[in-house]
């Protein structure tokens, strides 16, 4: 790369297109550094990690678009970040880079005019988002930065002089986060997202200056903090396509749940990340208005003391056989996650991509996976999946209802002989009966059964045998069929049902099949009053 004079006095298109290019990998270089600063109440994975997905994902659409103009350039900017934005701090990058985009979208060249707007702009999209803001942030270094420019925008004739100014304020405020969060100063640390924020603008710097990617520095410590016996929660994300409501309403519905919550949205999606302790029952909120693309929960308990710990992956011994399930309903996502299983949402009128299974397959770590895709219509997909995962062997098992699943996830052993294993989930699969309740979305005669449009109607393993105008009786009648044949009923409830409702209906149903030991729980999918696995 070659230095860049300062004449002319502005970037085109394909300058500023290259430097964000360049930025990704010169963020790529301190990762480690990054997510070495870590500490709580920020536990949202790595945050060198998850800013440099975001930027990865902004490289992908600048290098799949070849933006040819300024308001190109935005959108790829824009897009690409929000598509990829991981964790908190992936969350407010990809809203400073789409408050920096939108300075962009009716100019034709990138002057030091444009320069001190988008950083402005990148300030006000970042504090916008945040419900909360804490000053000793990212938010801060970005903030501290614009100001800085704004002050000296007289004396600062070209872009990368504004550049080079909002890097120096920048640094000076990073360099005092300590002293706003006493957290930061405990740990003897410096803020990781202000550090993350300062190494992309400093990548778009370097390629601006033809300065060549340097050595990743070495890391010497991790940061420490004294709250191990917290609880954290779950780190929670999800993405929404075509939603019925605006990303502040969807932010006012999910922000009971718990804290560190950024909800944003932009062409035509809505992405969401909070800390909670219910996931999948937020979860299944959301998916009530749009198509849910993506969604990721973690256990921060569990990811913060591995940090603490500095596992290192390559000295363990890594299980056999990893599980992954498709599963929608909160309650019953729950018990997915309580037998092993790295969950994908989705299910009926929801089937997942072989991308989203193949993702989920990616981040097991174990030799074999075994994919229980519980619906007719998502087998096909799961077998795909070997396809795309080539360091894996992927294992499906053709479960085809969520009791099928459910009755395999409880056999699931991670140390078992994945052959034998096989066998046993097979056999599982193929022992268990589900009942389910949904309502019918036509009039029809299917299977000698005569159904109305509105009507509760009430399946045996996908099949349906029986239409009722109350939803109960429906599930009482398909228990007539099947009572002989089982000891044990999970019965699984949506929202339309109160806790006091349930326990009278396991009531009557203990009553009317007394051999049967039953279990009740909330959170079911949407679309089913009822779910009940049979064993």
């Amino acid at each position: 790369m070659t230095t860049l004079r300062l004449e002319p006095a502005s970037f085109n298109v394909n300058d500023l297109a290259k430097a964000f290019i360049y930025a990704t990998d010169w963020l790529g270089v301190y990762v480690d550094e990054v997510n070495a600063l870590n500490v709580y109440p920020v536990p949202d994975g790595d945050t060198g990690t998850n800013m440099h997905l975001t930027m990865q994902s902004v490289r992908r659409q600048l290098n799949e678009e070849k933006p040819k103009t300024m308001p190109e350039l935005a959108h790829a900017l824009s897009y690409g970040s929000l598509m990829g934005a991981r964790g908190n701090s992936g969350v407010i990058l990809s809203q400073v880079l789409r408050g920096f985009a939108d300075s962009l979208k009716e100019k034709s060249h990138f002057d030091s005019q444009t320069c001190v707007e988008a950083l402005k702009n990148a300030t006000k999209a970042a504090y916008d988002v945040v419900v909360k803001p804490v000053e000793g942030t990212i938010l801060t270094v970005v903030r501290r930065a614009a100001e800085g420019v704004e002050k000296h925008q007289a004396a600062l004739s070209h872009p990368l002089e504004v550049l080079k100014k909002a890097w120096s304020e920048g640094k000076k405020a990073l360099d005092e986060t300590p002293e706003m969060l006493p957290m930061l100063k405990q740990a003897g640390v410096v803020d990781s997202g202000g550090l993350g924020f300062l190494r992309v603008l400093e990548g778009v710097i370097a390629a601006f200056e033809g300065k060549a990617l340097p050595e990743a520095p070495k890391i010497t410590s991790r940061a420490q903090e004294a709250f191990e016996n917290e609880e954290f929660g779950y780190c929670t994300e999800f993405l929404i396509e075509g939603s019925s409501k605006s990303a502040r309403e969807i932010q006012e519905l999910v922000s009971p749940f718990g804290d560190s919550l950024l909800v944003v949205g932009a062409e035509g999606y809505v992405k969401g990340h909070i800390h909670t302790e219910e996931p999948e029952k937020l979860l299944s909120l959301v998916a009530r208005y749009g198509k849910m693309i993506r969604s990721k929960v973690e256990d921060m308990s569990q990811q913060h003391s591995e940090i603490l710990e500095e596992v290192d992956l390559k000295s363990i011994d890594l299980p056999k056989n990893g599980l992954v399930a498709v599963s929608s309903g909160y309650g019953i996502t729950k018990v997915f996650r309580s037998l092993g299983a790295r969950v994908v949402g989705g299910g009926q009128s929801n089937n997942p991509s072989v991308e989203d299974i193949a993702d989920a397959v990616r981040t097991v770590p174990a030799e074999t996976v075994f994919v229980l895709p519980n619906n007719k219509n998502i087998i096909m997909a799961a077998k795909q999946v070997s396809q795309l995962v080539k360091d894996k062997r992927v294992k499906v098992i053709e479960t085809r209802t969520l009791g099928q699943g459910l009755a395999a996830a409880v056999n699931f052993q991670d140390r078992l002989d994945s052959n034998k294993l096989l066998e046993r989930l097979n056999e599982a699969a193929r022992s268990a009966i589900t009942l389910e309740v949904t309502t019918a979305s036509r009039s029809a005669t299917i299977d000698g059964v005569a159904v109305k449009d509105g009507q509760y109607i009430g399946l045996i393993d996908g099949k349906l045998k029986v239409a009722d105008e109350d939803a109960k009786s429906c599930l009482k009648a398909l228990f007539e069929e099947v009572a002989d044949e089982v000891e044990i009923a999970t019965l699984f409830y949506n929202n339309n049902f109160d806790a006091e409702e349930i326990e009278n209906l396991v009531e009557d149903l203990i009553e009317d099949f007394g051999d049967l030991d039953f279990e009740a729980h909330p959170g079911s999918p949407d679309l089913y009053h009822f779910v009940v696995a049979l064993e």
